[in-house]
């Protein structure tokens, strides 16, 4: 059981492997895929409350990592339905596509039980390097030839990214003798006074911060957006996310809390991250461009609440990038209905859209009020939260900017909305939603509301998995 979904993870890696074999049609490889990612969505509930250490202590099952693994899978599962028949991905190589997108998730599952450094750098490694094969699969006609662009551009910033990692691992280890991380959390806490120990876990945090996006590691992401298949962008935008947020969270907790070098460089990347992905979004044409720097912005929040280096910072934080994803596939899913033959939505391509298709229209508009932080969404309670959090630490300035950041954001959030309801269709053709597209549209607008009007429910949830890893 403890071990159980990284099996059932292995074990659809396998089927699709055999199926890469032969020449499964498009409708075939995608109707398995979505079978089985319920499967794996199901395996990861059953498995919820599963506790143990496997593989000499490296490897923790406990209450957190097991719910950053059912989120994992059901983000997933969202990306797999509303991406319909993998439209901007070359047919011959659609299941070897699928192959790549479960090894990604199974070394983001493993990533979040890691709790020893060479786990650690493994699982991110497996989940890295697939998601880099995935984003050069685009068709030539959708992508223009961009999408070989970004993969390279995403390899060499992943690798550059790793590179420091492993070089704050070196130090770690040869300030405490030790890969494990409970080990490290007590001799760190004599050693911080140290240079070398701040520097070490810096360069650490470096590779989670490249996942996340987050400045000064966020350079690959416009690009990489812009060039990756619709389905690719919308996996790397939301999936990824939940993983990096539950290492930057283990990896945090590491940090004496009287360590003011570490929360300062904190405080300056969530301040940077916030300017840079908001000012940039501004003038973007590209939505995906713009989701992109959004995200950077947005993890600029994020970070809001681990500088405060508490439990109740933690679990805000995780309660926000939850609310994060789902807001996110919103958007992703509209784009993807919107871009009938895979090709890359720009903003105008929303012009009329309440008359072409009012759901859509309703989701993208809750989706982006979210990320907007206006009331009563999940985007508003999570800012709130977060900034409450970091003003009751003594973090005044860092709230008044996060504050300005999020007046930004509203403008350019708000003309995506503008463009949607306030302009005629110009004889745009009717966008025809499937009806698996249209439930996960209801539902997708439910949670975000649900989340935003009663977060205290879930931030319990989050709570009690912080509390295990603290």
């Amino acid at each position: 059981m403890l071990f159980l979904p990284e099996l059932t993870l292995l074990g659809v890696g396998l089927v699709f492997f055999f199926l890469s074999l032969g020449e499964p049609s498009s409708a075939k490889v995608k109707n398995v895929a979505i079978s089985l990612s319920v499967f794996v969505v199901f395996v990861t509930l059953v498995c919820l409350k599963s506790e143990g250490e496997l593989f000499y202590r490296a490897y923790r099952v406990d209450f957190f990592s097991q719910l950053f693994k059912f989120l994992i899978a059901l983000a997933t599962l969202i990306v797999l339905i509303f991406s319909d028949q993998l439209t901007s991905v070359k047919e011959k190589v659609q299941a070897e596509y699928y192959l790549f997108l479960f090894a990604a998730v199974l070394g983001l599952m493993m990533l979040v039980s890691s709790v020893e450094l060479l786990a650690i750098f493994v699982s991110l490694e497996l989940s890295s390097f697939s998601v880099y094969i995935m984003v050069p699969m685009r068709n030539k006609t959708s992508g223009a030839g961009s999408q070989v662009e970004a993969g390279i551009k995403y390899l060499l910033f992943g690798v550059m990214a790793t590179g420091f990692m492993l070089f704050g691992m070196s130090y770690i280890f040869g300030l405490t003798g030790s890969t494990q991380l409970l080990v490290i959390a007590e001799k760190l806490n004599l050693t911080f006074a140290q240079p070398a120990a701040v520097v070490a876990i810096v360069l650490v945090l470096a590779g989670f911060f490249y996942k996340l996006a987050l400045f000064p590691l966020h350079f690959w992401v416009p690009d990489v957006y812009e060039g990756a298949a619709n389905e690719t962008t919308a996996f790397i935008a939301a999936v990824p996310k939940l993983a990096a947020v539950a290492l930057l969270i283990r990896i945090v907790t590491l940090i004496n809390a009287e360590t003011n070098a570490i929360v300062n460089i904190l405080v300056i990347c969530a301040l940077l991250s916030m300017f840079y992905g908001n000012l940039s979004a501004l003038v973007q044409k590209d939505a995906k461009r713009l989701l992109g720097f959004s995200g950077i912005s947005h993890a600029g929040f994020v970070l809001v609440g681990l500088l405060t280096l508490e439990s109740t910072g933690y679990a805000t934080a995780m309660y926000y990038i939850i609310g994060y994803v789902f807001m996110n596939l919103a958007c992703f899913l509209v784009i993807c209905s919107v871009s009938d033959k895979g090709q890359n939505v720009a903003i105008e391509d929303f012009t009329g859209l309440h008359k072409r298709a009012p759901l859509l229209a309703l989701t993208l508009t809750v989706g982006l009020f979210a990320l907007a932080g206006i009331p009563p969404f999940v985007g508003f309670s999570g800012k709130f939260l977060l900034l409450l959090g970091a003003f009751k630490q003594g973090h005044i300035l860092l709230v008044i900017l996060a504050a300005l950041n999020t007046a930004i954001a509203i403008y350019y959030y708000l003309s995506i909305v503008r463009v949607t309801f306030c302009t005629d269709s110009e004889d745009r053709g009717t966008i025809v939603s499937s009806r698996k597209n249209n439930i996960l549209s209801v539902l997708l607008i439910v949670i975000i509301i649900v989340m935003g009007v009663v977060p205290s429910k879930f931030i319990e949830l989050t709570t009690t998995a912080v509390q295990v890893v603290m």
